[in-house]
């Protein structure tokens, strides 16, 4: 596919272009330990037809905290193994309904220098409330060589947050529910603290989509984000349980032009989980 995609494309967009040279849908679902749900079972029971499995636990870095980004060598060994060269165009999507886990697959794309990739505004769950085909099955597609290039700056580590949150430099947004920010619902992973960092800022992800999946409207995500009380002209890092909801952030900042956002990788599970981090409970200040 010669031309690149828009970073939000819909249904139509994908209907109107499946099956061009060069163009890959992504199936990134994954969902909370606590949900029940099986991402590669309902992927291999019905996917937008020739969509690959992007396993986001085994594309991860398998020795370290939930979902930490690999390393490029990994990565790229890992994406043309799945047959995504790097010509390809990506279109993302998720079985969420609320953009949980397509926004870190483009995420992690984009992280290692693969800018080609696009999200499905809706996922899977407005392709097929619109009555559109699927196929069962696994997909399997020839190697390719992916060039991974690592974006310096896309990531903080423990050591960045600490001095960050002192400093006050960057403003940290915690995406997670307001109840788990608060520290009023339990953590979906065992032995974690509830609250959060201080000085955070709270934006559950599921309030920059609509009711039917798709995002907000661009002016409805600069009130949202601005009621979250998110400074527009102030870096931002953006967090969660383990890294993958935040990306929802980075996205629909990288939509209304700024991409001076990075991730807190290690996330609520690496804070949380250590004696020696601060962490404070009730809601937004």
């Amino acid at each position: 596919m010669s031309e690149a995609a828009p970073a939000l494309v819909s249904t139509e967009w994908l209907a109107g272009h499946l099956g061009r040279p060069g163009l890959v849908v992504v199936d990134g679902s994954t969902y909370l330990p606590t949900s029940g749900r099986d991402p590669a079972a309902e992927y291999a029971a019905g996917h937008i037809p020739g969509a690959l499995f992007f396993d986001v636990e085994t594309s991860s870095d398998p020795g370290s905290l939930p979902h930490m980004l690999p390393s490029p060598e990994a990565f790229a060994a890992r994406m043309g193994a799945l047959g995504i060269g790097d010509e390809d165009q990506l279109v993302v999507y998720d079985g969420s309904g609320v953009n949980l886990s397509a926004p870190r697959v483009w995420w992690m794309f984009r992280t290692m220098g693969h800018d080609r990739v696009s999200l499905l505004d809706g996922g899977i769950g407005k392709w097929r409330g619109e009555g559109r085909p699927l196929e069962a099955g696994t997909v399997r597609r020839p190697p390719a060589r992916f060039t991974p290039r690592l974006r310096p700056g896309a990531v903080r580590d423990l050591a960045a947050v600490r001095d960050l949150l002192r400093s006050g430099r960057e403003q940290v947004v915690d995406m997670r529910s307001a109840g788990r920010f608060a520290g009023t619902e339990p953590e979906p992973r065992p032995g974690l603290r509830g609250g959060h960092m201080p000085g955070s800022r709270s934006l559950p992800f599921h309030e920059l989509v609509g009711p039917d999946g798709t995002l907000l409207p661009p002016e409805q995500l600069r009130r949202r984000i601005a009621a979250a009380g998110i400074e527009p002209a102030w870096p931002v890092v953006a967090t969660c349980g383990s890294g993958v909801s935040a990306c929802a952030l980075i996205f629909a900042l990288h939509l209304l032009g700024r991409d001076d956002v990075a991730l807190y990788d290690g996330a609520w599970t690496e804070w949380a989980g250590r004696p020696d981090t601060p962490v404070v409970t009730g809601g937004p200040a």
